[in-house]
C-alpha cells in the first residue's frame, strides 16, 4: 500500500528579523491564503440530505442510515455519518446481524484518541478488520445465510466506502460518475474465479439435463454467485469477507451518492439512475430510481436505493470548474508524496487550482495480510497486544504476526505487527487458501 501524503498547511515560518512589539510583519499574500484556508475548513462540514425507498420481494434487504454519529461521545468535532445497505440471501440472519454490529466493530478497530486526519487514514484498515470480525462472529452462530454489504462513512468531504457482494455505491460529482464499489460476482472477475479455485473451490455454471450449462458462474458447493460476502459458512472459507475499500475527497462542489442493491443495477446503468432522478430531492429520487428499475425488469428481487446529497458551500463561486469529459472520473492519487521544493509557490498553486474529486485510498485485494498491512505507522493503529481483527487482548508472545508466512522476509518481518489471535489466524489462513475447505477444520474438531 502507498503511504499517506501530508496535507499542505498554511503554517508560518519564523524570520531572521524582528519588529516593534516582538511580532514580525505578515505578508498580505499569507493573510489571504490563511483566510481562504479558514473558509475551506469551515466548508468541510457539508450538509447531508438522505432518502430511502425499497420494494420487497423476499424481505432480505436491510438498510442503515445514521447521519449523526460521534466517534468520541460528546465531541461534536468527531462527528461523521454512516449509511449501509445489506442484501441478504438464504435468509435474513446475516443481513440483520451485520446491520446491528458492523459500525461498532469499525469503531472498536480504531484507537479512540486519534485526531481527524489519523482517523481518516485508519478507516480503510479498520473497515477490513471490522468486516472480517463481523463475519467471524456471525459464523459462530452456525447460520448459513449470507449478505452483501455496502457501507459508507462520510466525514466532512471525505467519503470512505467498503463493499462485498454486488450491491453498489456510485458518486456523481462535477459532471462525472465515480464507481466507489466493486461487483464481486464471479462473472465480473476472472481474478476472483482463479483465487477461489486455487483455494479449493469449484466455480462453474449450473448443469441441467443433457449437460448444458445455464445461469451465472457459481461457487460449488452452495451455488453462490458471489466471491465475497459476510456469512455463507456452508459455501466455504474461500468466499471471503474482505471488502474493496475506496476513499475519496469531494471538492466544495459536493455531489450525490446512490447506494443500491442489485435489483437496481440489474436493470439500470449508473447514468440512467442519475438521469432519471436528477433535480429531485433524495427521497423522491430514491423512489424514482427503484420504480424505474422495477418498471424495466419487474419486481424479481428486493430492490432498495439510498440517495445521499452532499451539499458543500463553494468558497469561490466566481471561479469556474474545469470542463471534464462526461463519464470520465480520473482520480488524483494523494498517496504519492509531493515534492518539497519550491514550497511557497506550491502552496500558492494549492489555493489557486480549481477543486477536483481526489482519490485518497483504494485497495481491493482479497488477502487479509496485505489489507491489514500499511506504510502508515502500524503501532499507532493497532496496539501490540490486541488482536487486529477480534480486538481480544493478547498475552506477550501470544499474538501471531500477519507477516508470519510472508514471502518477502527481507521487508516484512515475523515480529512486526499487526498481530492476530490463534482463531483469527486460522480464519486468515483459510481465506487465503492455506486450508482446502471448512470440512478439514470440522473433521479435526
Amino acid at each position: 500500500m502507498s503511504s499517506r501524503a501530508g496535507s499542505v498547511g498554511g503554517g508560518s515560518s519564523s524570520g531572521g528579523g524582528s519588529s516593534a512589539g516582538g511580532g514580525g510583519a505578515v505578508p498580505l499574500a499569507v493573510l489571504l491564503r490563511r483566510e481562504v484556508a479558514s473558509e475551506r475548513t469551515a466548508s468541510e462540514r457539508p450538509e447531508l440530505h438522505s432518502g430511502l425507498f425499497s420494494q420487497a420481494k423476499k424481505g432480505e434487504d436491510f438498510t442503515f442510515l445514521k447521519p449523526e454519529c460521534e466517534r468520541l461521545p460528546g465531541v461534536p468535532s468527531s462527528s461523521f455519518s454512516a449509511f449501509g445497505l445489506f442484501d441478504g440471501h438464504n435468509g435474513n440472519g446475516a443481513a440483520i446481524y451485520t446491520k446491528e454490529n458492523l459500525l461498532n466493530n469499525i469503531l472498536s478497530a480504531v484507537p479512540a484518541d486519534l485526531n481527524r486526519e489519523d482517523w481518516l487514514a485508519a478507516l480503510p484498515r479498520a473497515l477490513v478488520a471490522a468486516f472480517v470480525k463481523t463475519d467471524k462472529d456471525f459464523q459462530t452462530k452456525a447460520r448459513s445465510s449470507g449478505t452483501t454489504v455496502t457501507f459508507v462513512i462520510i466525514d466532512g468531504l471525505v467519503i470512505t466506502v467498503a463493499s462485498v457482494g454486488d450491491s453498489r455505491c456510485v458518486l456523481e460529482a462535477e459532471g462525472s460518475i465515480y464507481h466507489l464499489s466493486s461487483d464481486h460476482r464471479f462473472d465480473a472477475s476472472k481474478e476472483e474465479v482463479d483465487r477461489v479455485i486455487e483455494s479449493g473451490g469449484d466455480v462453474g455454471r449450473l448443469n441441467v439435463v443433457g449437460g448444458a450449462e445455464i445461469g451465472p458462474l457459481r461457487c460449488w458447493p452452495g451455488g453462490l454467485c458471489l466471491s465475497r460476502s459476510i456469512g455463507d459458512q456452508d459455501v466455504g472459507q474461500f468466499i471471503v469477507p474482505v471488502p474493496l475499500v475506496k476513499q475519496v475527497k469531494l471538492s466544495t462542489a459536493g455531489g450525490r451518492l446512490i447506494i443500491a442493491s442489485d435489483g437496481v443495477w440489474d436493470a439500470l446503468s449508473p447514468e440512467v439512475a442519475f438521469n432519471c432522478s436528477r433535480e429531485l430531492p433524495p427521497e423522491p429520487a430514491a423512489e424514482q430510481i427503484v420504480k424505474t428499475a422495477v418498471h424495466s425488469k419487474g419486481l424479481r428481487d428486493d430492490t432498495t436505493c439510498i440517495v445521499v446529497d452532499i451539499i458543500a458551500e463553494r468558497t469561490n463561486s466566481s471561479m469556474p470548474l474545469p470542463k471534464k469529459q462526461p463519464g470520465i472520473g480520473v482520480f488524483k492519487n494523494m498517496f504519492c508524496k509531493k515534492k518539497s521544493s519550491d514550497s511557497s509557490s506550491h502552496a500558492d498553486r494549492e489555493y489557486m487550482d480549481p477543486d477536483i474529486v481526489e482519490e485518497i485510498f483504494e485497495d481491493g485485494c482479497a488477502f487479509l495480510s496485505r489489507r491489514l498491512d500499511s506504510e502508515y505507522p502500524v503501532r499507532n493503529m493497532f496496539k501490540l497486544f490486541i488482536c487486529a481483527i477480534c480486538q481480544v487482548e493478547l498475552k506477550p508472545n501470544q499474538g501471531i504476526s500477519v507477516h508470519e508466512d510472508s514471502s518477502q522476509p527481507g521487508s516484512l518481518r515475523r515480529w512486526d505487527g499487526p498481530f492476530l489471535c490463534q482463531s483469527c489466524q486460522e480464519k486468515k489462513e483459510a481465506m487465503e487458501g492455506k486450508r482446502r475447505s471448512r470440512d478439514s477444520s470440522r473433521s479435526s474438531e
